[in-house]
């Protein structure tokens, strides 16, 4: 493959709409190009790399007794209405309307499209379970498409959906699928923590994530140093910390004049955040609600959900206020508070020696007790993770980290099977719903992500698995004879070894062409030069950036072996 004649037309500079490194890379690089927001044309380089992805997530889900299938990207709105989520995923789901006036989306997933295919076939307990995966273009229209491949409103996934006669039966399923993606990420070089995650629209009630652990990643995800336990920072459950508040004391009002942030308040009253009750009020159904957690933890938003049953709330704007009296926002405190709803994080209960909000503008109560001078009732846990908090499990050290989520799965049981009717024939010869599994995992998303993880101040650094091709050959002056000669035996000897390389035979100057060549990042560059004179050419490990000169004879061999030690 001649780079004077594939379509790599690397970048100097950064162009202006990459944020992170991996999107600036790829555009540098020549492996894509963008066409609108979040949506993207991969160029040939970049189109190989999504193709390595693709087959080892084929292999894996071949190897898990996955089946494939092709499923159309145009979806008739009727399954999705059945279902309710064609009014539930609202904006994001790109609808259109045929000649007839009739209603369809661009798939953003295919739950209901495999459902009713798979309940047209009647089937019996005999006939299952089922696996089936598709890898394809999907469509979400995000109000904020952002990070190139990683959060776009056009991008590849393979999805999986199983079907099952009982829970035992996707257990095992799930297990071998969980697996499965657990082998994806390391075949791809990504280190992965799995974490318990919330169902969201998908539905079910078990689901978990695969996360690369990122500072660009737009997930909080809690994990365990020294267990496997990982959970959504939306999920996580920590043992109780340390008694929550400080010394007991008596009630005792002060003046905290102009003071209505958390670090304001235990700066002038002596104390420390953990030691002040900090209330984040939101709006429920139109009423008012006031939140209650210890002042060094945030509300967890997804928690909360759960708490309240809904999550139809948001956190009471400016020009709300003066429609609920009952609060007084930077000073509300549960001492005496009437008149609006309230929750409290469970670890208030028993909580003493607490400064808090009085009611009242400017003023904080000090020495505030639980069961003495307020109630934490209703009670929940509403408050999420902080760094040091002690495991559900094993009480090891917990840690926050961001994360990008590359996989999720999930025991949907019959959420959809019940709303669209799809039921099965047990042995009883009675018609139950079938219980479902559903998995997807992001192909174009993995590709970025590899190179989020994988790169230096040169550029990319391939892991061979995923890498485009894997030997570059970079010819100095490809209009001396003996270079391009030398290039040409190299290529055919490595294409009898299986080995398809791509060729730098541009007439540009050696700065540039090396430059490109740690830019585009393929595993192994072959340097034909000036030390063809000796009979001799340069080999170069990219990941290790590893150098050594060997002679042309025996080229082929010392890149196979270059290849073999890569990572």
């Amino acid at each position: 493959m001649k780079f004077s004649r594939v379509t790599v037309p690397t970048l100097k500079e950064k162009p202006a709409e990459a944020e992170i490194t991996s999107h600036e890379l790829l555009l540098r690089a020549g492996m894509m190009r963008s066409v609108a927001a979040g949506v993207y044309t991969l160029l040939p380089l970049g189109c190989l790399a999504l193709e390595k992805v693709e087959d080892i997530v084929r292999d894996e889900m071949n190897s898990a007794g996955a089946l494939e299938v092709v499923l159309p990207s145009l979806h008739p709105s009727e399954p999705w209405i059945t279902s309710g989520r064609w009014f539930a995923y609202g904006p994001e789901m790109m609808r259109i309307k045929d000649r007839a006036g009739r209603d369809f989306c661009l798939g953003p997933t295919a739950e209901e499209l495999i459902t009713s295919t798979v309940g047209r076939t009647a089937p019996s307990y005999r006939d299952l379970p089922v696996n089936l995966y598709q890898i394809q273009t999907k469509f979400r229209d995000e109000i904020r498409p952002r990070f190139g491949l990683l959060r776009g409103r056009e991008f590849r996934m393979k999805d999986a959906y199983s079907f099952h006669a009982d829970e035992d039966d996707l257990e095992d399923t799930y297990r071998r699928m969980y697996e499965a993606y657990s082998a994806v990420a390391r075949r791809c070089s990504l280190e992965t923590r799995v974490v318990e995650a919330s169902t969201g629209l998908i539905g079910g009630d078990v689901s978990h994530e695969f996360m690369v652990v990122s500072e660009v990643g737009e997930d909080v995800l809690v994990y365990c140093e020294e267990c496997d336990y990982g959970a959504n920072a939306e999920l996580e459950r920590h043992e109780p910390g340390p008694r929550f508040g400080g010394e007991p004391g008596s009630l005792e009002e002060v003046g905290t004049p102009g003071m209505t942030t958390i670090e304001e308040v235990s700066g002038f009253l002596d104390t420390t955040t953990a030691g002040v009750v900090k209330c984040v009020l939101y709006v429920v159904a139109g009423d008012a609600l006031a939140a209650f957690v210890p002042g060094h933890r945030e509300v967890s938003e997804a928690k909360l959900a759960r708490a309240l049953g809904t999550d139809e709330f948001h956190v009471m704007r400016d020009d709300e206020r003066e429609l609920f009296p009952a609060v007084t926002p930077g000073f509300t405190g549960p001492v005496g508070l009437s008149g609006v709803r309230v929750l409290f994080d469970s670890e208030l209960e028993g909580a003493g020696g607490l400064v808090c909000g009085a009611n009242r503008v400017d003023f904080h109560y000090r020495g505030a007790e639980e069961g003495r001078d307020f109630t934490a009732e209703p009670v929940a846990d509403i408050a999420g993770a902080v760094e040091g908090d002690r495991c559900i499990r094993c009480s090891g050290r917990l840690s926050l980290a961001r994360g990008i989520e590359i996989g999720h799965i999930f025991k949907l049981g019959t959420k959809y099977t019940s709303s669209l009717k799809v039921d099965f024939t047990d042995r009883e010869g009675v018609l139950r719903p079938i219980i479902m599994g559903t998995y997807g995992i992001g192909t174009s998303r993995i590709l970025q992500t590899v190179v989020e993880q994988h790169n230096d101040d040169g550029g990319i650094r391939w892991p061979k698995a995923v890498a485009p091709l894997p030997v570059e050959i970079i010819v100095v002056a490809p209009e001396r004879s003996e270079q391009s000669e030398a290039a040409l035996r190299l290529e055919r000897e490595l294409a009898e070894l299986g080995c398809q390389v791509l060729v730098d035979d541009r007439e540009a100057s050696p700065g540039v062409k090396f430059n490109d060549a740690d830019l585009v990042g393929l595993p192994v560059q072959v340097v034909a030069g000036k030390k063809l004179a000796q009979g001799n050419v340069d080999i170069k490990t990219r990941y290790t950036g590893d150098r050594r000169e060997v002679s042309l004879e025996s080229a082929s061999g010392e890149v196979e072996r270059a290849l073999a030690e890569a990572p």
